[in-house]
């Protein structure tokens, strides 16, 4: 489920609030009781919740889900662990 910030206009009271995409946006302010609530444009945060997702199935025990650094010190971040050709060559 999203997590949807929220800042009342009326008071400048601003909140977060966990809603089902479904869910009709909230208008009253909890502070002042306003019906001047309104939805702020940001990055929208999510809970996963549950079995059913990558970090719970698709691995084996013991493995974390970090990605190794490059130990030879040649090769940038995206280069870590061999994953792509070395064009220093």
């Amino acid at each position: 489920m999203p997590i949807y910030e929220y800042q009342c206009t009326s008071c400048g009271h601003s909140l977060e609030k966990l809603q089902k995409m479904s869910d009709a946006p909230l208008t009253d302010c909890p502070e002042c009781g306003q019906p001047a609530l309104e939805k702020q444009i940001s990055a929208a945060g999510f809970r996963l919740k549950g079995g059913g997702w990558y970090e719970t199935d698709f691995k084996s025990s013991g493995q974390k889900n970090v990605a190794k650094s490059d130990s030879s010190g040649s090769g940038g971040s995206c280069c870590a662990g061999g994953a792509c050709a070395n064009t220093n060559a």
